[in-house]
């Protein structure tokens, strides 16, 4: 005969009674957190209304802006810093948010950094400036453009100076600072270049001593430091640009073309 099974199987009812308590402790959750979350903003709204009492009370307590000093400043106007930043005699000094004041001073055209601190008794905002300079200026278009350390436009107006730079062509700024990283390692040399043409977007021409009447020296469009190494030897060895010549071409690697002046030929 076969055995008689007594064993009674109860339904299985885990999944369930977990799947339940899950969404319990969802509900639990996100009540806590809406709870938290509405006490957390009247809290703050509590917290900004009392902040906003304490500077009233101490502005007037001798805590008032009493003036504001600025350092580094050259070409940047004292009312333009002055305009943009914002501040007036008076402020509270705790008050003032000294990272916005230093972002508004940086928006400034000649500001290339800045840094902004309190001083008390007297309590004055004392804003220190680096300025840009003007490495050189871009002839684009009939117009001058100052060009700064990075190889971008200073966005202001700019009286050209004598012994600037002048470079020419279309992206020379963004192309300028590879140049001048190798030519001003010959600081005497590199005084005497007037001019920088950027030619077709890919290589340099430059002009010694003279806009309109100088040697012109066309550079390779690669081993530009070779190129200029050449020529110093050149000038040093041989006095190349004390001669009456047209350009000097180093654009050849083993091989200087020279074009004698006009103004030097016998008739």
């Amino acid at each position: 005969m076969g055995t008689i099974d007594n064993k009674i199987y109860a339904p299985i009812l885990w999944p369930y009674r977990l799947m339940g308590n899950l969404i319990l402790i969802g509900c639990v959750w996100l009540v806590t957190f809406g709870v938290i979350t509405v006490r957390h903003n009247l809290v703050s709204k509590h917290i900004d209304s009392l902040l906003v009492e304490i500077y009233n009370k101490t502005a007037t307590a001798g805590w008032g802006l009493d003036d504001v000093t600025l350092e580094g400043r050259v070409k940047t106007p004292k009312e333009d810093v002055l305009r943009v930043i914002g501040l007036k005699r008076g402020d509270n000094i705790l008050e003032i948010d000294l990272k916005s004041v230093c972002d508004k001073v940086k928006t400034l055209p000649w500001v290339r950094d800045a840094s902004v601190s309190r001083r008390y008794f007297p309590n004055i905002i004392h804003i220190s400036i680096r300025e840009k300079k003007v490495k050189s200026i871009w002839q684009y278009k009939n117009e001058f453009y100052p060009i700064d350390e990075d190889g971008k436009i200073i966005e202001t107006e700019y009286v050209p100076q004598k012994n600037i730079l002048q470079i020419v062509g279309e992206e020379a700024p963004e192309h300028i600072n590879a140049l001048l990283q190798i030519i001003e390692k010959d600081s005497e040399l590199f005084s005497r270049v007037k001019v920088a043409n950027f030619i077709s977007k890919r290589r340099w021409n430059l002009t010694f001593d003279d806009v309109l009447n100088g040697i012109t020296v066309k550079l390779p469009e690669d081993n530009i430091d070779t190129a200029w190494k050449k020529l110093v030897k050149l000038d040093k060895t041989r006095g190349i640009l004390k001669r009456k010549l047209t350009f000097i071409d180093l654009r050849l690697k083993n091989k200087v073309i020279v074009k004698i002046s006009n103004k030097d030929t016998n008739p």
